[in-house]
Formats: structure tokens, sequence, C-alpha cells
């Protein structure tokens, strides 16, 4: 009986996730065939089929790629000498109720040096082609069919023979008014040989609805053959998902590379991965695009992003360099933890650890309220028989050094490693999600007011006289930890205070290296005998509201 619940309980799952309609069909080897329209909406993105847009450079396949995800975060700049997208990236496309993944990938020259960027980036796109599903060729209308378009379908057919590619022209918004034209380029697209082209702008958003029609019955034979696969039908569905509490800790984690140019955040991404992921190489800037990816560890999901080199915005950065560091920028505000890369061999030369770009970066993190790790790279360049006394020297320093020029976080974790032999992967991994499940931690009112008696008792107080009367300390958030402290009378804490609670915090429940907040609000007498009123509806109807952070404290009333 109870198995029978529990298919029935599957079943009922599996049917509202797959469904716009309820109508089954029973196949000769017992599956569950689809005959109603997919909502794929409803579709785990871990399952949505993957589609590739690849072409020659300058074609429009990063402005095609935010008008599917709806978003700009693909750089897009008119650079006819130059190649702005290098790496692949990923997002969740929406067209319409099409749900699917796309990459957007780096333009394809079959007669590339080698060694080239161009060069380099091409195998990376092979790399990821073998893991797509579908294919959009996109070119250029007003351009017409260009060599370099023969030459990449030629590319696509040798690389990739199991998939046949829409054609897309783009750039079509000119041709719409006069049919004649737009008919002529297409006849001259089939050339191509794969098939009809569909006319689209992914500027303007023109053509979109025919993009649609030709993408939604490949897209939609492919879910059946996967939500049709018993293994597939076990695995799309959790029974207790929806009925536990979720712990934020064990949420998905947005873990952000940053550093200057050329310190190998680009090769720690690949180490993490544990694949050619993002072009690397000696030469500096070769990241422009935030490049985000997804992968897990020991069953976290983690969001993996890498930044290009973070520079000061001057006059002479423009165009795609300067767009990249407004991007690395939005980047870091929107992770939960910071890897601030530091070059081992630099630090050696210059005789410190952080150079000014480095230091704006680690308190932007701190005011930001992000948790903070320290990744020292190239480690193996110290290594050998005349270096060992460097090597021993960085890693008593670093640590030294990075407190004193950010005391406002203490304990700051960092962590000594050689991206590009792969060492130290493990250690990064395990010291990111400490650091993360810091930032995420709770702790129990009862036990921070057992620990806030314990801990007023030894402060040693200048004046005894003038001592504020803590009467109850709370945790009001989590990410980073906030917490207020209820304080009774006239006299409010000092800077000193806040800072010997906060060095206490950390040392007694282990929260070294993530910032801390304290807040402190005065109450009445009449609010301290228990009115049932908070400190807001205090009979004065004035409250002092103080709140203190690791940077900077703000008197509000």
């Amino acid at each position: 009986m109870r198995d029978q619940m529990i298919w029935i309980r599957r079943f009922i799952h599996f049917h509202k996730l797959t469904f716009a309609a309820a109508h089954l069909d029973v196949t000769s080897r017992g599956f569950c065939t689809l005959t109603a329209p997919l909502d794929f909406t409803q579709i785990q993105i871990s399952r949505l089929p993957t589609v590739i847009i690849l072409g020659r450079p300058n074609v429009g396949k990063s402005a095609l790629f935010n008008r599917l995800i709806r978003r700009r975060e693909a750089l897009v700049y008119n650079t006819p000498d130059d190649h702005v997208t290098r790496d692949i990236r990923e997002g969740v496309a929406k067209l319409g109720d099409l749900r699917f993944r796309v990459l957007d990938s780096a333009g394809l020259e079959a007669e590339a040096s080698s060694g080239s960027i161009l060069h380099r980036t091409a195998s990376i796109t092979v790399n990821v082609l073998a893991r797509s599903h579908f294919a959009l060729f996109l070119t250029d209308a007003r351009a017409g069919l260009h060599p370099l378009d023969l030459e990449v379908g030629k590319w696509l057919r040798k690389h990739a023979p199991q998939i046949k590619p829409i054609v897309a022209m783009n750039k079509s918004e000119s041709l719409f008014n006069d049919s004649g034209s737009l008919a002529s380029a297409a006849n001259e697209m089939c050339r191509l040989g794969f098939g009809d082209p569909v006319a689209i702008s992914a500027e303007t958003g023109l053509g979109m609805p025919d993009l649609y029609r030709s993408l939604r019955p490949l897209l939609e034979d492919y879910m059946l053959r996967v939500l049709n696969d018993e293994g597939a039908q076990d695995n799309s569905y959790n029974e207790d998902s929806s009925f536990l509490d979720v712990d934020k800790s064990k949420l998905p984690l947005q873990l952000a590379i940053v550093g200057r140019p050329n310190v190998g955040k680009s090769t720690l991404l690949n180490a993490l991965l544990l694949e050619d992921r993002v072009l690397v190489g000696p030469e500096a800037g070769l990241t422009r695009d935030s490049i985000r990816t997804e992968f897990e560890f020991q069953g976290r999901t983690i969001y993996l992003v890498d930044t290009a080199g973070w520079l000061q915005r001057t006059k002479q950065e423009k165009g795609a360099a300067s767009l990249s560091i407004m991007q690395s920028r939005k980047s870091l505000l929107r992770a939960h933890i910071i890897a601030l890369v530091l070059d081992a061999e630099e630090i050696v030369n210059a005789r410190r650890s952080m150079k000014h770009a480095e230091v704006v970066i680690a308190r932007r993190a701190v005011e930001e309220g992000r948790g903070l790790v320290v990744i020292v790279n190239k480690m193996d360049l110290l290594r050998g028989k005349h270096k060992s006394s460097s090597y021993e020297k960085v890693m008593e320093i670093v640590p030294q050094e990075i407190q004193t020029i950010i005391p406002q976080v203490t304990g700051i974790p960092v962590v000594f490693i050689s991206a590009l032999e792969g060492r130290g992967r493990t250690a990064v991994l395990h010291q990111v999600i400490d650091t993360y499940e810091k930032w995420c931690s709770r702790l129990p009112t009862a036990r921070l007011n057992r620990w806030l008696q314990k801990v007023m008792s030894r402060h040693s107080w200048k004046d005894q006289a003038a001592q504020p009367k803590l009467k109850y300390f709370t945790q009001v958030k989590a990410r980073p930890p906030t917490f207020v402290a209820f304080v009774r009378g006239k006299t409010q804490l000092s800077d000193t205070d806040i800072r010997f609670l906060t060095k206490s915090l950390k040392e007694d429940f282990d929260l070294g290296g993530i910032p801390i907040r304290i807040m402190q609000r005065s109450v009445t007498k009449k609010d301290a005998r228990g009115t049932g009123k908070s400190s807001h509806s205090a009979s004065t109807g004035r409250v002092t509201e103080r709140v203190v952070s690791d940077k900077r404290s703000v008197l509000v009333e």
C-alpha cells in the first residue's frame, strides 16, 4: 500500500511539471507519452536543452544572447577590427513560453593562426559544442553571404555532424520593408546547405516569432525523449522538496573571482571546474565578459563568476575595456563571497602583499558586507632551491599584512595555491564554503544574552558610573550577521565598546573572516519594565538608532 501511495505522489508531481493539459498515452514499453504542449517554464533548468549561438565575428551573437535572456549581460560593442566576446557565456533563454539554456560563443575564423586568441577560443567552442544539443548559425543579412560564413559551415559539419543548425539572418530590420531584398538575401543564405534561414533583428526584436516557430518543434521533441525516459522521470522531482524548510546556508553560493589583470583568475576558474572553460594565456586583459558558470561540489551548487581584471576607469579606458570594468563591479555587488586573487611572484618583487587596486577591491567587498577569501596564486614559481626562503616568507607575512591593511575584519582566510598545476583546488572550495556558512549563520537570542552577561563582565570600563546598561542583544538578520544591542538610558556604546563586542563575537562564535554589523537602540525605563511596547513606540516618541558596521557608524533619530 505504501509503495502504491509513493507511486501516485510521483505520478501527480510529474503530471504537474510536464503537462499543460491532462492527456496521457501509454506506449508498448509502458512509459507515459505526452500529447499536450510542454510547459517549459516548469522544467528544471539543468534538464533544459542547450542551444549554442555560432557564427563569424561581429554578426551580433552577443546581442542575440542578451535578447534571449532578456538582460544585458554579454558585452556588446561595435568593434570592426576587434572581437569583444572571447569566452563562452551561459544563460537561460526566454522566448515566449520556451525555456532553454543558451550559450554565447566567440567568433569563428577558420584561417586564424595557431596560438592566436581566435584559434584558442575556437578550441574552447569545440569542447562546448560537444555538449550542446542544437545550434543557431548567425549571419549578417546586410553584408550578405560572407566567405567566412561558408568556412564556419564547413567547420560546423566537421566538428558537430550530428547537429543541423538553424540559420538566422541577423540585422534584417532594413530588409523587412523590401520583400525583394529579404527574399534575395534568404536565397543567398540557402547556399550554406542548412535549409531556409530565419530573418531576425537581435537589436529590435523583429523576427523573434519566426525563430520561436523554428525552435519549438526541435526543443519539444528533445524534451519528449528526455521526459519519457524512465531514469529522467525518477530524477525530475523530489518528493519532500516542497515540505522542507530551506536552510539559507544550503542555498546556491555566488562566488566571484576578482583581482588585477594577469594574476590567474581564469586559470583558477578552469582549475575549479576541472575543464578548460575560459580562455587563458600570457596576455593581460584576456577576459572581457564576466563569465558566470554553475557547478557542484560535494552536493552544493556554486555559481562561479570570473571577472575581468579590476582596473580604475580612466580617460584612456574606452569602449569594451571600459564596459568590462563596469561589469566586474556589478558582479562583485551580486556575489556572496569574494575570492581576491594575488600574484605570489609580484608580492616577492614588490615586497608588499597588496597594491592599491587590490586594497580597493578588498575594502569594497567588506563595505558591501560580503565574505572575503584571499587566494595567493602562482606559488609554484617560488618553489626551488634558491626560492625556498621566499616561499616561506610569503606564507608567513601575507596574512599579517592583510590584517593590517583591513583591520575592520579579523581572521580573513588566506589560501596559497598554484592554479596552473591544480594545487589547492579543494582547499579553496572548502574555505569558500566555510566562509559562506559563517556569513549565513544565525545565533539564538537566548544564547546571545547568556554570552552578553559573561562578555560584559570581563570588559574594562573606564568609568563604571557611566557604563552603558545593555538590556538585550539579538541577531536581526544574516548574510552578513547583523545584531542589535538595546541600551537603557542616555549612555550609548562607544566605538571602543562596539569593537570589543565585535571582536568577542568573532572569537567566541567562530565568525572570523566575515563582516559583522552591530546596531544599538535606546529604550526607556518604561520599555525596560516590560510594557509590551517596542522601542519604536516609546512614550517619548523618539528613538535613537546607531548603526555600526565595519566601516562607519551613523546616528539616526
